[in-house]
């Protein structure tokens, strides 16, 4: 495993789009756009900051 940081923040993106999906079909929204933001942000700096070139 060459970086783990940023496999940890893959897996880390991957629940909180599970989580997301969860918290709609629960029918709660707020929880649901909050994962569907952090998600998108985790992804954001893993590509951004984590990958090396």
């Amino acid at each position: 495993m060459e970086n783990t940081i940023a496999i940890g923040a893959a897996l880390l993106a991957a629940l909180l789009m599970g989580l997301g999906i969860v918290g709609m079909v629960a029918g709660n929204l707020r929880l649901a756009g909050f994962s569907f933001l952090s998600a998108s942000l985790v992804i954001y700096l893993r590509e951004t900051r984590l990958i090396d070139d």
